[in-house]
């Protein structure tokens, strides 16, 4: 099983509103019983983030993890949306 992270400032508001489009998402795809979503503030994650498959954030992320997460505020504008997935996908290898 592949582990998604999503991130925010809080994880709390953006980051629920991610997961939920994320989820639909991947029910769509039929990879819903492929990846297990965690949801989380990015100061509790920023030691871990080597331990998800993929990690989306809805917040700025400090340089040190840049190329490690993908920018998910397409999620909430709905500007780039497909290009979020398509990243999603990527970095989980399907």
């Amino acid at each position: 099983m592949k582990k998604l992270l999503v991130i925010c400032g809080a994880g709390h508001a953006t980051s629920t509103i991610a997961v939920s489009k994320i989820k639909k998402w991947l029910e769509s795809e039929n990879l819903s019983r492929e990846v297990e979503i965690y949801q989380s503030k990015i100061a509790d994650e920023l030691k871990r983030i080597d331990d998800y498959d993929a990690v989306v954030s809805t917040t700025i992320v400090p340089d040190s993890i840049k190329s490690k997460v993908i920018n998910g505020v397409g999620l909430l504008t709905g500007i780039g949306t497909e290009n979020v997935y398509s990243d999603v996908k990527t970095r989980l290898g399907f």
